[in-house]
């Protein structure tokens, strides 16, 4: 979780800037405005902070901003600054819901102390509602990220844990393994589910556009620029911001990134006015950065801020188990992706796919399982038999395995139809799956043995 922030709200210039200082001094990360409207630009649900705020201020007094601020997260903590004669109605205040008060002139430390407890309360009312997100969201991750590999297993346990933070997510993995798959599904189970998802793809952003596409632009910042323009961060308000293959972005522009990380505000093309930005940013790359920060290719305090958390995909090659599976279900989404009846696989052309190594991953698979719907069969290479060891006798072992394999994520890991098709007993197919070291589990949905007859 990030660390907290004070919004600090006085019109009095000199007093809001000792106040400041004092709360700085205590150790406080502190944001001051001279005004209630600009500090309710930085206020969102999953605020993670309090707001200290003077009662009597011209424009948008101190009430009517408390009242702001309970209308988007009536959990956020306010603590009202009052004169002598204000008490009144800071108790009044407090009835309505003001985390506390305190009276000018006051001691630093005394406000020190409240902000304190303030935020600590806001910590454990923002972790609750994590945990409560984890506990109870209904997903279909299962479906976006198919696989019963431990490692897809752990995938799919921290992209739920990840989900309700607001933490940024750095995502590594090979190219075809799913990284934006997995990025919408961190969006989609979010708390930002109903705002913009933004996918920028680094590697090809018009060098000589790439500052206003990303931060926008004033009428007139340069030729041609007619009107003002909303780049993609500021497009993005509210929701998520995917840097696809972040190591292909420009060295001058990645130190202009990482301020927008730290800051989290973008000034336009043309302006001097700093405009605050309300999104979560999820970075993917098929580079290893720590070698392109060794290169000089990147820079390392950016790759510290994005890799708070990072996920790895693993490629199909390190889990063989899940490609007979996710080739079926892959065939039945083409199936209805070209409305074709449901397509039968035979046993041996999943035991062909599950020998391959697939180099382009699961893009490179569904490619093969839509040219198989749509009749046009398999490529010579995914048809090959290279990966089948030479000997005759681990040749005819991996085919009957591969055969075996197939049948039973043909069926759903059930095992009757399996040896009745394959014409063998239950008790040699049995011995077959110990033999070659199959679960039915990891192959199918299991059923009760009684129900296999």
């Amino acid at each position: 979780m990030k660390q907290a922030v004070i919004l600090l709200i006085d019109d009095e210039d000199e007093l809001r800037r000792s106040t400041a200082q004092s709360l700085d001094l205590a150790g406080f990360t502190v944001r001051d405005f001279s005004g209630a409207e600009d500090a309710l630009d930085f206020i969102t649900q999953g605020f993670n902070g309090v707001v200290i705020t003077d009662i009597r201020m011209p424009g948008m007094d101190g009430m009517t901003l408390m009242g702001r601020v309970r209308d988007i997260d009536a959990d956020i903590p306010v603590i009202l600054a009052t004169g002598h004669g204000d008490v009144q109605l800071a108790v009044k205040a407090m009835r309505e819901g003001a985390y506390d008060f305190v009276e000018k002139p006051f001691n630093g430390q005394t406000l020190a102390d409240i902000a304190a407890r303030a935020i600590d309360r806001r910590r454990l009312v923002l972790e609750n509602r994590q945990l409560r997100a984890v506990a109870g969201k209904r997903d279909d991750i299962e479906a976006r990220l198919p696989g019963r590999t431990q490692a897809m297993i752990d995938l799919r346990y921290q992209l739920r844990a990840v989900a309700p933070t607001d933490a940024d997510v750095l995502i590594i993995g090979d190219t075809g393994t799913g990284k934006e798959v997995a990025a919408r599904a961190l969006h989609d189970i979010s708390g930002r589910a109903t705002k913009s998802f933004v996918a920028i793809n680094c590697a090809a952003l018009p060098a000589d556009l790439i500052e206003s596409e990303l931060f926008g632009h004033e009428a007139g910042a340069f030729p041609g620029a007619m009107r003002a323009r909303y780049g993609k961060f500021e497009h993005a308000r509210g929701g998520t911001v995917l840097l696809d293959e972040i190591g292909s972005m420009p060295l001058d522009l990645q130190a202009k990134f990482l301020r927008v990380i730290q800051e989290r505000v973008i000034t336009r093309l043309g302006s001097n006015e700093a405009v605050p930005l309300d999104v979560r940013f999820i970075a993917t790359s098929k580079a290893d950065l720590e070698a392109e920060v060794a290169a000089g290719r990147f820079r390392a305090d950016l790759l510290y801020r994005l890799n708070v958390v990072t996920l790895r995909l693993p490629a199909l090659a390190a889990r063989r188990e899940d490609v007979p599976l996710l080739f079926l279900q892959l065939v039945n989404e083409a199936a209805a992706r070209y409305r074709r009846d449901d397509v039968a696989v035979p046993p041996q052309v999943v035991a062909g796919i599950a020998h391959r190594d697939w180099p382009g991953n699961v893009r490179e698979l569904r490619n093969a399982a839509d040219r198989f719907v749509l009749g046009l069969g398999l490529s010579p290479a995914e048809a090959s038999e290279d990966a089948v060891p030479a000997r005759l006798a681990d040749r005819v072992a991996e085919f009957e395995r591969g055969v075996i394999a197939g049948a039973l994520a043909a069926s759903g890991g059930s095992l009757k139809p399996v040896y009745e098709s394959l014409g063998i007993s239950r008790k040699t197919l049995y011995e077959k799956m110990q033999k070659y070291g199959l679960d039915r589990r990891d192959l199918g949905d299991s059923e009760p043995a009684a129900a296999e007859g």
